[in-house]
């Protein structure tokens, strides 16, 4: 690292050994109590090891108890995305039953000389992030890999173990800052849901219902794959499912899209629409969010439907009513269901019976709601500020440019 005091060793010189898993045949649900699971890659994120990413395996003869992940295992992902490819983490407390797939590889860290948490630690620090990024190889940006000679040459900061144990505990003392912040947040989340759910049973059976398409526009994106080229083309953001999660907009990774400057205006976003997304797991059709307008000029694919609303109903009152059970029954009953995802079109969202209450009705039955989610709001900032000082600590730890007293 730029500027530190401390020499560099090759990661491998800090390892046993390192570890593959195997994939075999599994179901595209979570293992239940008592089942054996393979772990999907996105188990594994920077800094947090996700259990209940993985698959149930059901034929025991592919059981495999040596690749079972064991509470302290630094564990890796050799094969993802172009952006994630390579993360690392440390499964603090994982569930038994859980093994390694071929896509995952755990790091058996010589504890002699290095700490598991330390090692992730590095591991998620931006400029070794980089490296790994340029090292990984394959055709396809949707799959990397990077192979474990590449992994065991890999630079870290020589850093003695006891200093190591000193940083990762100032580590761990803002973890615990932002897991306090998190409980409250999840309080608050609950209140949000129950006052939600009392907004709409305060008078349903007066209200009067209506066709979606009667009260709202509802319209597709834009479509990827062959993109224009030449005068009149312009390159913007725009949104797709995996921004669109159930009840706000992640903005964290953009991707970008051309389309001719003629077409803006059919697919650009404005402040206030209601991004409902057509596919994924039938429990999750229709999940969404009312757009802030944080991105601007943003346009959204056609795998996200744009609701925009008329002057007879609020995008928020709607919002609540697509999210809650009546909404989700309706989804689940209409959507298409495939081999491994299901799927709603246009014409279904627009066929969906809504209530549509007077709007100064609507709008103080959203007064509490807007009241918990703004306080949810201002946690969730709390915790993204303590995230970036977390990442400028860690980094001016491991290189030395300060030392924890």
């Amino acid at each position: 690292m730029r500027g530190s005091r401390f020499g560099h060793v090759e990661l491998g010189d800090l390892l046993c050994r390192i570890e593959a898993g195997k994939s075999p045949m599994a179901d595209d649900t979570p293992a239940g109590q008592g089942e054996w699971g393979v772990l999907k890659v996105s188990a594994i994120q920077s800094g947090r090891f996700v259990a209940r990413e993985n698959k149930a395996v059901r034929d025991t003869a592919l059981i495999h108890p040596g690749y079972e992940v064991r509470p302290g295992d630094l564990i890796m992902t050799r094969a993802n995305t172009e952006e994630l490819v390579g993360l690392a983490c440390v499964a603090v407390a994982p569930p038994p039953r859980l093994m390694l797939s071929d896509k995952t590889l755990r790091l058996v860290v010589d504890e002699a000389v290095a700490d598991p948490t330390f090692l992730a630690l590095v591991l998620a620090q931006p400029s070794l992030r980089q490296r790994i990024r340029s090292l990984a190889t394959g055709t396809s940006g949707s799959m990397k890999n990077i192979g474990q000679g590449q992994i065991r040459r890999l630079p870290v900061p020589d850093v003695p173990l006891d200093e190591q144990c000193r940083i990762v505990a100032a580590h761990i003392a803002i973890e615990r800052r932002i897991a306090a912040i998190e409980r409250v947040r999840a309080k608050c989340e609950v209140a949000e849901a129950a006052l939600s759910a009392q907004a709409l049973s305060g008078g349903t059976d007066e209200w009067l219902t209506r066709r979606l398409e009667s009260v709202a526009t509802v319209a597709a994106g834009v479509t990827l794959g062959s993109e224009p080229v030449g005068d009149g083309v312009v390159e913007l953001p725009y949104l797709r499912v995996a921004n669109v999660l159930d009840g706000r907009i992640d903005t964290t990774e953009v991707k970008t899209v051309r389309i001719l400057s003629s077409q803006y205006e059919r697919y650009a976003l404005r402040a206030g629409d209601l991004l409902l997304t057509e596919g994924g797991d039938l429990d999750k059709l229709g999940r969404g969010a009312v757009w802030d307008g944080r991105l601007d000029p943003c346009l959204h694919q056609n795998h996200v439907f744009r609701v925009r609303c008329g002057d007879e109903l609020s995008p928020d009152f709607l919002a609540l009513y697509t999210s809650s059970s009546a909404g989700r029954a309706y989804f689940q009953s209409v959507g298409k269901q495939t081999t491994n995802l299901a799927s709603i079109n246009s014409t279904q969202v627009k066929a969906m019976s809504v209530p549509v209450p007077p709007r100064a009705e609507q709008e103080r039955l959203l007064g509490p709601v807007r009241a918990v989610r703004a306080r949810n709001e201002a946690l969730g900032r709390q915790i993204e500020k303590l995230r970036v000082v977390q990442l400028g600590l860690v980094e001016d730890l491991l290189s030395g440019r300060v030392r924890v007293s």
